[in-house]
């Protein structure tokens, strides 16, 4: 499952910046955004603590820090639109000198999961 998450995190992170997805495999993805596997791990983390201590708002915010590597970054909540909570991340990788933004988007399901969604 947390395989499948993080690939559709992946997936959903290039559509959100218009990138086209071709038949890449996870870990150059991963890559080509400018973060490791261990910086997308601490990533995810926070995206998950984000949801679930407690009904998110907009403007909430949590930041995240991978302090093997130096990148880091932070994630806002957009917008709540029924079930689904739309996320901003703001992403610095080690060395990079511009922040870059993603978006994604977060449904609750009936058993009170966040699923990635489109």
């Amino acid at each position: 499952m947390k395989a499948w998450v993080s690939s559709a995190l992946i997936a959903m992170m290039l559509l959100g910046t218009g990138a086209v997805a071709q038949a890449k495999s996870l870990s150059r993805i991963i890559a080509e955004m400018g973060l490791s596997p261990a910086d997308f791990e601490v990533l995810n983390a926070a995206s998950n603590s984000l949801l679930t201590t407690g009904t998110p708002s907009v403007g909430q915010e949590r930041s995240w820090v991978n302090d093997q590597t130096g990148s880091k970054g932070t994630i806002r909540v957009r917008d709540i639109r029924d079930n689904c909570v739309h996320l901003q991340h703001f992403i610095q990788p080690e060395g990079a000198d511009k922040t870059r933004e993603i978006r994604t988007r977060r449904c609750k399901d009936a058993s009170g999961n966040w699923i990635l969604t489109p």
